[in-house]
């Protein structure tokens, strides 16, 4: 499946990130990080600028995913509250909970988390862990 609308530059991690973390569609975690590992293999092999590491490789595709969901998000509560069609609400749950897993997997995106869980009305319980001195 290829979709050039909007085609323009951009980072090399886009394309993955747009069909693995598409806001219509879920794929199992498992087969997105297959296919994605694929298709690094062989974008270096065929010398595109993927970089040398998968793991900074697919942290780039999911924060791309993560950009693109955020994007998605905001266009759809304008669909929603400024032009009156609630229709598109029905997706939201699949891309609100890949802006979750991800922030949920990097320090950096604790703090995004915890905003997107307050605006969902998502009660995180605080804990604690204390250690013997």
């Amino acid at each position: 499946m290829l979709d050039f609308q909007d085609a323009v530059y951009g980072p090399i991690t886009y394309d993955i990130a747009s069909l693995m973390r598409d806001a219509f569609v879920s794929w199992d975690e498992s087969f997105c990080l297959d296919v994605t590992i694929r298709y690094w293999e062989k974008a270096r092999k065929a010398g595109l600028p993927v970089g040398d590491d998968f793991g900074e490789f697919y942290r780039g595709v999911e924060w791309m995913g993560l950009q693109r969901h955020l994007k998605v998000a905001g266009i759809f509560a304008r669909l929603c509250l400024r032009d009156g069609k609630p229709r598109y609400l029905a997706d939201t749950p699949r891309f609100i909970d890949y802006i979750r897993s991800t922030c949920a997997r990097y320090i950096e995106l604790k703090p995004l988390l915890r905003l997107v869980e307050r605006i969902e009305g998502i009660a995180v319980p605080n804990a604690y862990a204390f250690g013997r001195v």
